[in-house]
Parts: C-alpha cells; sequence; structure tokens
C-alpha cells in the first residue's frame, strides 16, 4: 500500500509553500495560539460535530469531541474541531428532512474549502448520518464515522420502554382511556433516560448500522451505548483511526462499492430497520457512483430474514440488549455469505477480518438464520397503479391480517384534516378502511415529514383495534409500526395517482405479491388526470423554494438533482490565492 508523503498532504498546499499567502496562512493560525509543530508534516483532521443545544441525542458530542482530538494527537495529527448542522429529528420543522441535503452541501464545502486532509463525521440521529455521509463521499477525503449511540432503556413504573413504538402505544392507550394523564407523564419523563439517539431499532439505529455495514465505523461502532464508557474509548480510536487513513489515503470510493452496497442492505434487511432506510441507501449509494435501485432493495431483502430482536420489528428486546448480545459483529457473523466479506473497512481490513468469531451471547436477541424473527428482510417494495414508481411497507411491523387487504379509502389532503377524522368520534371509518393522507410527500409536506405513522382513529380505538390500513406520500419514524404504506411515488403534489383518489374507491394491497392499486379502469384515471389542478408552490423564495425545485422523487432518494455524480463533472480543488 502507497503511504503519503508529508509533501502530499492536501493540507500542505496551505501551509507549505514559501510566498505571501501561506504566510498569511500561518500567521492567522499562529493568531490562534498554534505554531508550525502543530500543523507541518501532520494531517489535519476535521471533526464535524453535530452538536447543539436543541440535539437530545448529540448532547454528548461536546465531551466525545475531546476524545476525538486526544486519539488524533496520539497518532501525530491535528484535530480542528468544525461545527456542521444537527439535525436534531425532535424539534426541528417541518422536517429534518427538508434540511438533509442542505447539510450534505455544507459537509462537502466545509472539506473542500479549509486547508483539511480526513475528516471524522460525528453524527447518530436520524438524519445526520446520511447528510454527512453524503457530503464526504461527494467530496472524496477520507473519513470515518462516529456514531452517536443508542440511549439507555427507557423505564417507568417497572416496565422497559422503546423509543417512539412505546409513544404510540401508550398514546392509543389515553385515547382509549386505558391509562390517566399522571400515567402518561410518568412515561413522559422516563421513555428518554440519558443521551444518545433512539434505542429501539428506529431510523437512528438503522443508519449507523447502515454506516457500518458499509465499511464506514469501526467494528461494533454503532452498537455501543452512548453512555458506555467504550463509546469514549472508541472515540479515541477513531481519532487515531483516521490519521493513518490519510497517510494510506483510504477515500469512500475505495469503501463504498458495490459489495460493500449490498453489504448495507443486507445488515439493514436483516436488523428489521426503518423505511428510512431506502431513501438514505438511495442516496448514498448513488453519491458514490453505485446504482442502487427500489428492485434491488427488494430483492435482497427477501432473501434477508430479520434475525435482530428488537422493537419495533422484535417483540421485546432493545438496543442496549444487542449491544451485550454482540452488536453488529455479532449479527453480520450469523449472517455468514449473505455478506461480500472482502469488502475494504475504514480498519483497511477485509469484512471477513473485522467480523471473524464475533461472538452471539444471546440467541434470541440476535436469532440464527434457522430461527428468524421475520422470514423476510424488514421491508418490501410495492408497485401498481397507485404507485407506478414504488412505495414501502414493512410487514414485519404490522398485523398479519393486513398483508392482503381490500378496502375503501378515506382521504384526508392534509394533516389537519387526517387530524379531524382522527378524532371525531363518528368518522366514516371501518376496520376495513384505508385510511389516506395526501400531499405530504418530498415537495408537498413540504421535505417529505413523518406524518405517514397516521394515529388510530378515535372510532376505532373505541371500538378495540390497534392496527389498519393506512397509505401516504410520507414517511414515518422508524420507531413506528403497524400497516402503513409510505413513501407513494409519485407524491400527490405533482399529480401522482394518489392525487386522483376519492373517498370511496376501493385499494387493493398484496404485500406477497408487492401490489398496491386501486380498483379504478385507466380511462377513469386519465379522465380524473385532466380535471387535477395543481396545487400552489410550498415556497416562493429561499431555501425552501430550491429544494422544491431540485427535490427528486422517494424511489431517487430524494437527492438534489445537481448533486447526482452524473449531472456534471467533478468540482477542481480550490485555488490557493
Amino acid at each position: 500500500m502507497h503511504r503519503k508523503d508529508k509533501s502530499e498532504l492536501r493540507s500542505a498546499r496551505w501551509f507549505a509553500p514559501d510566498d505571501l499567502r501561506s504566510f498569511g496562512h500561518r500567521s492567522r493560525a499562529m493568531q490562534m495560539g498554534l505554531d508550525a509543530q502543530d500543523w507541518e508534516g501532520k494531517p489535519i483532521i476535521a471533526i464535524l460535530n453535530t452538536w447543539s443545544e436543541l440535539q437530545p441525542c448529540h448532547m454528548h458530542f461536546k465531551d466525545r469531541v475531546e476524545f476525538v482530538k486526544k486519539g488524533i494527537l496520539q497518532a501525530g495529527g491535528m484535530p480542528v474541531e468544525i461545527p456542521v448542522h444537527s439535525l436534531g429529528e425532535q424539534l426541528l420543522k417541518p422536517s429534518a428532512m427538508l434540511y438533509r441535503n442542505m447539510v450534505a452541501m455544507e459537509v462537502e464545502e466545509v472539506l473542500r474549502s479549509n486547508p483539511v486532509d480526513g475528516a471524522v463525521l460525528m453524527g447518530g440521529c436520524d438524519k445526520s448520518t446520511p447528510a454527512l455521509v453524503m457530503g464526504a463521499v461527494s467530496m472524496g477525503l477520507p473519513f470515518i464515522f462516529l456514531p452517536a449511540g443508542p440511549m439507555l432503556r427507557g423505564n417507568y413504573a417497572g416496565k422497559v420502554l422503546g423509543s417512539g413504538a412505546d409513544a404510540w402505544k401508550y398514546w392509543d392507550a389515553r385515547r382509549a382511556g386505558e391509562i390517566s394523564a399522571d400515567e402518561w407523564q410518568g412515561i413522559e419523563g422516563g421513555i428518554a433516560r440519558s443521551y444518545g439517539h433512539c434505542m429501539t431499532m428506529g431510523t437512528a439505529s438503522t443508519m449507523t448500522a447502515i454506516a457500518e455495514g458499509f465499511g464506514l465505523c469501526l467494528p461494533g461502532a454503532s452498537s455501543i451505548p452512548a453512555p458506555d464508557v467504550g463509546h469514549q474509548r472508541m472515540s479515541a480510536t477513531c481519532g487515531r483511526r483516521i490519521v493513518d487513513m490519510v497517510w494510506e489515503d483510504l477515500t469512500p470510493d475505495q469503501i463504498i462499492t458495490p459489495a460493500s452496497t449490498r453489504n448495507a442492505v443486507t445488515v439493514a434487511m436483516a436488523t428489521g430497520c426503518s423505511t428510512n432506510a431506502i431513501i438514505h441507501l438511495i442516496a448514498m449509494a448513488r453519491r458514490a457512483r453505485v446504482p442502487l435501485e427500489l428492485a434491488d432493495l427488494d430483492a435482497i431483502g427477501r432473501t434477508t430474514p430479520v434475525i435482530a430482536n428488537i422493537r419495533p420489528s422484535g417483540s421485546e428486546y432493545l438496543m442496549e440488549d444487542f449491544f451485550y448480545a454482540g452488536g453488529l459483529p455479532a449479527l453480520m457473523n450469523e449472517l455468514g455469505n449473505k455478506l461480500d466479506l472482502s469488502a475494504v473497512t475504514v480498519t483497511g481490513k477485509p469484512l471477513g477480518d473485522c467480523i471473524k468469531g464475533a461472538p452471539n451471547y444471546n440467541p434470541d436477541v440476535i436469532r440464527p438464520l434457522s430461527n428468524p424473527v421475520y422470514h423476510e428482510g424488514s421491508l418490501a417494495v410495492l408497485k401498481g397503479n397507485l404507485a407506478p414508481d414504488g412505495a414501502v411497507i414493512k410487514p414485519a411491523a404490522m398485523d398479519p391480517k393486513f398483508m392482503t387487504h381490500r378496502g375503501p379509502a378515506l382521504v384526508a389532503d392534509s394533516y389537519a384534516a387526517l387530524k379531524a377524522i382522527i378524532d371525531d368520534p363518528d368518522a366514516p371509518v371501518t376496520a376495513d378502511t384505508v385510511l389516506i393522507l395526501r400531499n405530504a410527500g418530498p415537495q408537498g409536506g413540504p421535505g417529505m415529514p413523518e406524518w405517514g405513522m397516521i394515529p388510530m382513529p378515535q372510532k376505532l380505538l373505541n371500538e378495540g383495534h390497534r392496527d389498519m390500513v393506512r397509505l401516504s406520500d410520507a414517511r414515518i419514524s422508524g420507531t413506528s409500526y403497524g400497516a402503513c404504506i409510505l413513501h407513494v411515488a409519485p407524491e400527490a403534489f405533482i399529480g401522482g395517482p394518489l392525487a386522483l383518489i376519492e373517498t370511496g374507491d376501493i385499494i387493493v394491497l398484496d404485500v406477497p405479491n408487492r401490489r398496491l392499486e386501486v380498483e379504478l379502469p385507466e380511462a377513469e384515471l386519465a379522465t380524473r388526470r385532466a380535471a387535477w389542478t395543481p396545487p400552489e408552490p410550498r415556497y416562493q423564495r429561499g431555501y425552501g423554494w430550491v429544494f422544491s425545485k431540485h427535490v427528486e422523487q422517494a424511489d431517487k432518494g430524494c437527492d438534489f438533482d445537481f448533486l447526482r455524480t452524473e449531472f456534471g463533472g467533478p468540482v477542481p480543488e480550490p485555488e490557493i490565492n
């Protein structure tokens, strides 16, 4: 393996020449208390820190960044901490997804425009992982991903609580009069007991597992709970390893390959992943020039069973249990020849070397292939005249009786209209109804918010029902569960078939055969299409306007069209003038 000479360091373009411009660079570095011993002949490592006081998942990053810096210094590098947008899922409105591409652009340009040789990406909350990875892949510098880690198990009144999933469950119970306001407040205070991201197999745990499946993390890094002291040691190891990656010139194009992409998809399916995985996997792979389609994801899902018994697809356990059972290395070891073990990881070694002999300490948490939680992968891709470009469902987390279903549509054009249906004890809804929310996709939301976890209507709760078929062009939180059909493409806001559905139309769901249809002749759909009027744009200016003009549909990863690698030639390095 070629090992760089110090004269080949990218940062040397800023600091090494004996000219007036580099004099300015060095003198301003000295203004910050540095001197030549800090940077001369050393890789300069950007630590992209997504800490924020409005980001509960990353509250520990103020501490962890110090361990990353320690590791970089130990390995002979120079650390520089650079803040980037945190994308806090809980508080950011209208949707963190609206800003994923903005952060990807920020990451790419921060790395390109500054004198850095490599990067440690600190993220974990849902959209932060794909945003950081997409931007860093487009830039092409060596990088390593440092996952935030899941929080501790929730607890209330002796019961273990899981992020999101139990919030939905107990909210339905409260609306049905089964728990009191005091109990609800107790759950509110006990469901998130520490820093770290959601401890169910929601989007956050899904995306960090995918990052490790790609080979972008240290082995086992994505499974370590945020408060565990091992997380601090892992952070320091990330710092040490990225320095060696720079000297080795181990760039992301050597790691994100067709083989590692298949591995990442396989890992996602085996973990019982969030439906959000599909959008982000497609976007990340395409940034690395790896073509990935919905059909590829569905094909891998059909042959990869869910073996992580983690809520919401699993029945009992949470990410803390998964860590104690052996974490992702143990799960990947159970997958065996379903993975390409020759794929290179950030360690510089093939995946097979990283997971060889990884022990499984609890075969009920991490199941063998012979005893899966669900016989196929976590997700299924549906197509038909209602979703010609695809839709997504999570069969492992729904009532099996809805695997095939035929029922009348009840349509809501907005979340406000949906809420009125949900709260109406006399709403025209039955257990067979297909409750539809539309105009909530990438442009319609805007930003494709997580409105697809449509609450059960009050009327059905009162009758004792806890699941029904729900359908939208929105997303759901990965902690959600139920028979929710999502990501319908094209979305209603731009005139997709979902825009043409009327209350009373018969919707047909057939998960085994991957069908999603409305029982209407094409002539009737054509008549309705001709009468359809486009809604007013959500934005007239600003970032939202840019988003609306350039965002792609869900089946293409919701990236901006101009950020695709095939959109134009490579962006040159900045001139140092």
